[in-house]
């Protein structure tokens, strides 16, 4: 989430007053993340979300994150519903950009998860590939193996954000190229659950929300991803054992997953750490210094793609 175009109150007011979400009391930007333009929006009803779609997120694309989440929700799966107007839209345009009002759930996003919560993030996203399982819709994963390459050569000059990057980059890419799996279930996927894209209280997940990667994918991919975001350290060098194992022992009591899943999982995570490491990367270089924005140093995925370079990296995939 981040802020890149400000919104003229009287328009935020007409927009508001299609939908049956009272008068508009304050709307004040929210600065994490990187991708959209986001508001915490208060009316005389409650509280929402105001997202204008920036950046990667295709005008095209709103209709299938729209029906995905009502999919979810419809699966008892805890993600934040796009509200329709009196009209039945949920897709709008407001300051030239497309955007949506989006249901306000409880909860905190963690920045050091205990193994309870990790155990409890596990078996939210077992659910979610449950309920994805025989879902339908399908969407090309813009930021999937196959871009990565792209990626990097869009970023420009990866040693200037840390000398010797882009010779890890390219060894890293060759090898990711020769050995990527091509056989394991796939079904669309969240592809970004980060702890910040998670809403708790205490151990109960209240929230699943930030969908706007979610694509086809194998859904171990989409385990490795979360065990990348959910078990290290801040700064990437350190695997806790005991969150690691209890986001996998989570995960398990939902979905099993197959022989051929749980021996690619080390490359799977190589491959999630890349993917983290070039995306942060080419924001670093390319978002606008006067954004209302934090970028992400990729420093700490360069540290996770080592560790799970390891001859040992299995084990971190261990359930018990």
């Amino acid at each position: 989430m981040a802020v890149y175009t400000d919104v003229d109150p009287d328009d935020l007011a007409a927009l508001v007053a299609r939908y049956d979400i009272g008068t508009v009391r304050s709307c004040k930007g929210i600065a994490e993340g990187v991708e959209n333009s986001n508001f915490l929006l208060e009316t005389s009803e409650g509280r929402f979300i105001l997202t204008l779609y920036e950046k990667r997120v295709s005008e095209g694309d709103l209709p299938f994150f729209v029906d995905l989440l009502a999919h979810l929700a419809a699966s008892n799966c805890p993600v934040p519903a796009m509200i329709r107007d009196r009209e039945g839209t949920a897709i709008q345009r407001i300051s030239g950009r497309a955007a949506c009002i989006i249901q306000f759930l409880p909860g905190i996003s963690l920045t050091k998860p205990t193994p309870g919560q990790c155990r409890a993030a596990g078996a939210a996203l077992g659910a979610m590939h449950r309920a994805l399982a025989d879902y339908a819709g399908e969407r090309e994963n813009s930021m999937g193996q196959r871009h990565w390459r792209a990626i990097a050569e869009a970023t420009g000059d990866l040693d200037a954000v840390r000398p010797g990057l882009a010779a890890v980059v390219a060894e890293e890419l060759d090898y990711l190229d020769a050995h990527w799996p091509t056989e394991l279930p796939a079904h669309v996927v969240h592809a970004d659950l980060f702890p910040d894209n998670v809403l708790m209280l205490g151990e109960t997940v209240t929230g699943l929300i930030d969908f706007y990667f979610a694509a086809t994918d194998f859904r171990a991919y989409d385990v490795a991803v979360t065990h990348a975001s959910w078990t290290f350290s801040a700064d990437g060098t350190h695997c806790d054992a005991e969150r690691a194992k209890a986001l996998m022992a989570g995960y398990a009591s939902e979905v099993a997953l197959s022989d051929a899943e749980r021996a690619a999982l080390p490359l799977l995570a190589r491959g999630a750490s890349l993917r983290f490491l070039l995306t942060r990367a080419h924001d670093w270089v390319h978002t606008p210094a006067d954004a209302l924005v934090t970028r992400k140093d990729p420093s700490p995925f360069l540290e996770r793609l080592r560790r799970y370079r390891a001859a040992d990296a299995a084990g971190l995939f261990a359930a018990a």
